[in-house]
């Protein structure tokens, strides 16, 4: 197979943790070829969604961790499956790729996941299709409406809508003193909406990645353990990650929503479970993979070359 992968700039990629290397190996472990491709480089005209394509070998070493090939400008409908794996933010530059690679989708390309489901999964609200699995949460952006849930709740966490690795998120108590400033500082004096939810005591053991790979729920976790004195998890916030066999609350909620986030074209997600809540669904460009392989032997990215196999072969989409 010609497999394209919608990447970040190369030289920013870290290769000993990124997932979306992790996947390449994997595939050219078993001979197919792939190829990066630049966000900014998608181009359409007269019907056809085109990018300019580096065709490269993936190597065992971190420094470098790629040989290049030759580069050419081709259509997404030449390769087997393209692979959107651009982190956000998800700005108007990241749904105008949505949008080419939806053109693209519509010409016969096989785009993962589906651009239309990564454009309609807001990665914090989707939740919110599924309230049966949440802690208590709400969606506001005046600050009375998200003082009100304070003072309810009297612990919680306040996060914007659009931010990644554990950025500007806030736990706030009743009695914070800066619990204004930080609401309006979140809100942008009221014109953002944000999330706050009711703080889960469970986030001591860990904020667990689960891994949904084409429908199938990925048997570990990742346990991402908050540093002392800290409330994220987040390995961008220093968190340490464990990886553990799923809990049963963890593999009923995933297993629920596997099929349902299957049949919209999302090959790839990353739950994200507090004890036995949801918190956030993952689908630009869910990661772990690399941590949970190194410490259980399960190949995840081999998971994510099988699933892209296994749909090439019966040139059926979910």
């Amino acid at each position: 197979m010609k497999l394209a992968f919608i990447l970040d700039p190369l030289d920013q990629l870290k290769a000993y943790k990124d997932s979306s290397i992790a996947m390449m190996r994997a595939a050219a472990r078993r001979g197919h070829q792939v190829y990066a491709i630049q966000r900014e480089a998608l181009i359409w005209e007269g019907g056809a969604v085109s990018a300019r394509a580096l065709a490269l070998t993936p190597l065992d070493s971190d420094h470098p961790w790629y040989a290049p090939g030759a580069e050419e400008v081709l259509p997404l409908t030449a390769f087997d499956a393209v692979l959107m794996r651009q982190d956000p933010p998800f700005d108007f530059e990241y749904i105008t790729a949505t949008w080419l690679l939806e053109r693209a989708q519509q010409a016969g390309a096989r785009v993962f996941n589906f651009p239309r489901a990564i454009r309609d999964h807001s990665e914090k609200i989707a939740i919110t299709e599924f309230p049966q699995f949440i802690p208590p949460t709400r969606v506001a952006r005046a600050a009375d409406e998200v003082n009100a849930f304070i003072d309810q709740h009297q612990d919680c966490i306040l996060k914007p809508l659009d931010g990644m690795g554990g950025s500007q998120i806030f736990r706030v108590r009743a009695d914070d003193p800066n619990r204004n400033v930080i609401i309006e500082t979140l809100t942008a004096g009221e014109t953002r909406s944000i999330m706050v939810q009711g703080y889960l005591p469970a986030i001591s053991g860990g904020d667990k990645r689960v891994l949904i790979i084409g429908g199938q729920v990925i048997p570990y976790a990742l346990a991402r353990i908050p540093k002392a004195g800290e409330t994220r998890g987040n390995l961008a916030a220093g968190g340490r990650g464990v990886a553990m066999p799923l809990t049963d609350g963890e593999r009923m909620i995933a297993e629920y929503l596997a099929p349902i986030l299957w049949a919209r074209g999302l090959l790839i997600v990353g739950l994200d479970v507090i004890g036995d809540r949801l918190t956030e669904i993952n689908v630009t460009s869910p990661t772990c993979m690399v941590e949970i392989t190194a410490q259980t032997g399960f190949d995840v990215p081999g998971a994510v070359i099988d699933a892209l196999e296994a749909s090439a072969s019966t040139n059926a989409h979910p």
